[in-house]
């Protein structure tokens, strides 16, 4: 296998995009994940001022993330042209009352690229570049979950729906070659080793239906998450929030509760089990399955809750699958309030060199129990902090 040469790849791209661009004004939407920043940087370096570059503020950035990327891009070394659009308002109402993870991404998708297509408009520009990525289209063709920047592929023409043609420089990339040139082209690490963050970003970790409370408190919780997680170095890691809610099946939940208690030898009344309402991704075989949430919690004999290693918690996990094949993945409380609250958190960290697979990361107990004790602190609608230990498959790494 030949190996990958960043400084070659951007001599070649920077060339093919200036002829394949000419005169044109060109369009970049800018997330401040690794993916756009090196499009934007790319492409900023083969035309200069026939670019404009935006973040579009969709209600599902993290917290001040917009203006913090636009001030960093904007200034030396890189002074990349940056404009932020707010249309928080726009993206909520699109996406109100969806519960289903498939639609919402497909209902996000639509609405960015209309939005893009304004914009494009707006700013006089017919071509889009933007950071597709290899790994992208895998999962969008594969039937996995419909990535929101994958069209033409999908047989969806981007300059009859929306107004623009489509450049995808890195197509032909997966993350880790993607970060190679972030390197070489002068990204500060802030980007380059930016753990990647879906397209629609926290829409796709609210599980369920969204709304600005939920969303709020998921943001405080991955401003928490992010930052205690960060010293374990995982390949990924954040929060997720879901409705406390429950699927009433008594006997799945007993079924559940008994293989539990026997393979973390502890008695059955100790084993406290829920399936949520709602839903999460997973994937066999290659291929999407939308999947049971099941969350458990086991108290020892003095009231608190049972530690053991992540490694038993991955077994216990599979047994459960393996036994209930409509679970997509499996919760295991962390810390646990008696008051019951709207929602709940999922800690999600894992290992992975293609993101194709993925490995549930061994966090010690002592992040994951301030991790959980920080939530409660700054999110009073949340009952309980789970740690997700299913790994990809049976769960993508993103919960929608």
């Amino acid at each position: 296998m030949e190996t990958f040469d960043p400084k070659k790849f951007v001599e070649t791209e920077i060339e093919k995009t200036r002829k394949s661009i000419g005169n044109e004004k060109v369009l970049v939407a800018v997330s401040g994940g690794v993916d756009s920043t090196t499009c934007a940087v790319l492409t900023h370096k083969a035309i200069g001022e026939n670019l404009s570059c935006v973040i579009l503020d969709d209600a599902f950035m993290r917290e001040g993330e917009p203006e913090r990327v636009a001030e960093t891009l904007s200034k030396p070394p890189l002074k990349v042209p940056m404009k932020i659009v707010n249309v928080q308002e726009r993206f909520l109402q699109a996406m109100k009352d969806l519960r289903d993870a498939e639609e919402k991404r497909k209902v996000f998708r639509e609405t960015f690229y209309q939005v893009l297509g304004e914009t494009a408009k707006n700013e006089g520009c017919k071509i889009l570049v933007q950071g597709t990525i290899r790994a992208d289209i895998m999962e969008t063709v594969g039937g996995v979950k419909t990535q929101h920047n994958v069209l033409e592929q999908m047989g969806i023409n981007p300059m009859e729906r929306f107004g623009f043609k489509v450049v995808e420089p890195l197509v032909t990339l997966f993350k880790e070659q993607v970060r190679m040139v972030a390197r070489h082209i002068g990204l500060p690490s802030e980007f380059s080793e930016r753990q990647p963050f879906p397209g629609p970003g926290l829409s796709v970790r609210v599980v369920g239906e969204i709304r600005r409370d939920k969303l709020d408190t998921l943001k405080k919780a991955t401003t928490i998450a992010e930052h205690d997680l960060a010293q374990h170095k995982p390949s990924q890691y954040f929060a997720v929030i879901l409705d406390n809610e429950e699927a009433s099946q008594p006997s799945r939940v007993l079924q559940i509760q008994e293989t539990a208690a026997r393979l973390l030898n502890v008695p059955s009344r100790n084993v406290h089990v829920k399936i949520f309402r709602d839903k999460a991704t997973g994937v066999e075989g290659g291929k999407r399955r939308y999947g049971e949430i099941v969350g458990i919690k086991v108290q020892t004999m003095d009231g608190k809750l049972h530690q053991t290693t992540i490694q038993n918690l991955v077994y216990l996990q599979t047994r459960i699958i393996t036994s209930n094949p409509t679970v997509s993945r499996v919760f295991y409380a962390i810390r646990d309030l008696a008051e019951k609250k709207p929602y709940v958190v999922g800690i999600r960290s894992v290992q992975t060199r293609d993101f194709l697979t993925a490995q549930v990361s061994e966090i010690p107990w002592t992040t994951l129990d301030k991790i959980a004790e920080e939530i409660f602190e700054q999110c009073p609608n949340a009952s309980t902090v789970y740690y997700d230990v299913t790994p990809k498959p049976p769960a993508t790494i993103e919960m929608e």
